[in-house]
């Protein structure tokens, strides 16, 4: 059946029209835009997505750039570390030369004045942006990631970057806990810190025939031998006394001998090393020889030692330090304190004391430190003057630490004392800078990696994302083509389909 009224044909016509317009429409926003999903209408789910992941992907630009001004910082803070640690080496060398006392140690100690003036200056001025890693004890933190958990929350997290004290501020004492007990002193009778030396006796046994004894003795490593006939005519007087002769003959550094009727004393100034005296071999009527020690108790029948002339402080290795821990140690009326930074220990406290030690300049005083046997860090104090001290030590918290170059302005090398207290202390401040320098490099590497994994994160963020919106151009392409077509093929149904109705006028003809 005809009808002017509806026509069926038409309507097929323009619908098909109607939606090969809406895909054309959709391809050329395609095209235009390069997503196929543009906004929420599109695909919500996958737009919500892709929102998201945007999102991250801006936080991670945030992120690089906080990671690259990490990496400029620290790089000014590792230059400076490497700087100072090659201005130490160099004044190493001057503090060298100074050990020879026909120089003009003078000008030796106005270059070591112009290089630590110069280190002051590079450790003041290595900041990027107000901040200075080689200044303080503050860790410093930079952003370094975005975490997403799998229920949608999201924590920054950063690299903490500890820094290098590289000053040489004294640090403030602190009025909080004892720590007395933590550092022990080895003698704390009134004039202890002496130049006396220390003793061993070698008693000769007054029932013994020595005109044909022959003996072997060992003293500091240097061994003593004596034949028939060599210790007298067979007296222990005379024994004791030729014993005497030979050890002060031998001219063994800081080992004298004198004879007292059958007894013979050995006495040692070695400021930091014991002597070890043993008889390796007795033959004839000497097996009666012993030793005593300074304090005249039998130490064994063959052997003995000669203790150090120092005094010591020893720290107990059981205790911890904490920053702001403060120690000092008095004599001679001078007080000399270290305090404590963030992470360092006893010997840090110990190498810090004999940096104080040292720039004291009390003439004849010197100072060292080693670790016990039982892993205590131990620091001893020589006095080879002829004023003799008491030696004390304390402790308290709460303090403000003291520079990692604490010291270093303090090194004068114009007198023989100074020159060796200078020569100890110096080692230290250069393994300070190269640790500094080494962490800073450390923590750079650490921030490069980070660096080139967010840069790498974000290309894949990105990718993904354009996975899921981006429009196939080529496949896009192709179907313009085709609804082109199919456009023109509509339009055409649609005028035949519409000139139907005009058939209807040949019936009334």
């Amino acid at each position: 059946m005809s009808s002017i009224l509806t026509n069926t044909s038409a309507m097929v016509a323009l619908q098909t029209l109607r939606g090969i317009n809406s895909n054309l429409e959709q391809t050329q926003a395609e095209i235009s835009t390069g997503k196929s999903i543009s906004s929420a209408k599109d695909n919500s789910a996958i737009w919500a997505i892709s929102k998201v992941m945007e999102s991250d992907v801006n936080s991670f630009n945030a992120i690089s750039e906080s990671l690259s001004l990490g990496q400029s910082t620290i790089s000014v803070a590792r230059q400076a570390s490497e700087t100072v640690s090659d201005l130490l080496t160099e004044m190493k060398g001057k503090i060298v030369a100074a050990q020879e006392e026909n120089v003009d140690r003078d000008k030796i100690q106005t270059d070591i004045d112009a290089l630590t003036d110069q280190i002051g200056s590079i450790v003041g001025a290595a900041q990027f942006n107000g901040l200075n890693l080689v200044k303080g004890t503050d860790d410093s933190s930079v952003l370094a990631s975005l975490d997403r958990s799998s229920d949608g929350s999201v924590t920054a997290s950063s690299i903490s970057v500890s820094r290098q004290d590289l000053s040489t501020d004294a640090g403030v004492y602190g009025s909080g806990t004892s720590l007395n007990a933590n550092a022990a002193v080895s003698d704390t009778s009134a004039n202890a810190l002496n130049n006396d030396g220390n003793n061993a006796v070698l008693t000769f046994n007054t029932d013994a025939d020595y005109s044909a004894a022959t003996a072997s003795f060992t003293i500091g490593g240097v061994a003593v031998g004596f034949g028939a006939g060599d210790l007298g005519t067979g007296d222990q007087d005379a024994a004791a006394s030729a014993f005497a002769a030979r050890v002060n003959a031998l001219g063994i550094e800081g080992i004298t001998a004198s004879a007292s009727g059958a007894a013979v004393t050995l006495n040692s100034t070695r400021a930091f090393e014991g002597v070890d005296v043993s008889v390796d071999a007795l033959t004839g009527n000497a097996a009666g020889t012993e030793f005593t020690n300074i304090n005249g108790s039998a130490v064994t029948a063959a052997s003995g030692t000669i203790d150090e002339r120092a005094e010591n402080v020893t720290f107990d290795a059981a205790a911890a330090v904490t920053e702001g821990d403060g120690y000092r140690v008095s004599f001679g009326g001078e007080t000399f304190t270290y305090v404590a930074g963030k992470g360092e220990n006893f010997d840090d406290v110990a190498k810090g004391l004999q940096a104080a030690i040292g720039a004291g300049g009390l003439d004849g005083v010197t100072a060292t430190v080693v670790t016990d046997d039982n892993g205590n860090s131990v620091l001893k104090v020589d006095n080879a003057s002829d004023t003799d001290f008491t030696l004390a030590a304390i402790g308290n918290a709460d303090g403000e630490a003291s520079g990692g170059l604490f010291g270093l302005d303090g090194i004068d090398v114009t007198t023989d004392t100074g020159a060796r207290a200078a020569l100890g202390n110096i080692e230290t401040l250069i393994e300070t800078a190269i640790d500094g320098a080494a962490a800073f490099g450390s923590a750079q590497g650490r921030i490069d990696l980070q660096s080139d994994f967010v840069s790498k994160l974000t290309d894949s963020l990105k990718a993904g994302i354009g996975s899921m919106v981006d429009a196939d151009m080529e496949e896009a392409s192709a179907r313009l083509q085709a609804l082109q077509v199919q456009q023109q093929l509509g339009v055409q149904s649609l005028s035949i389909a519409n000139q139907a109705p005009q058939t209807i006028l040949s019936l009334f003809r």
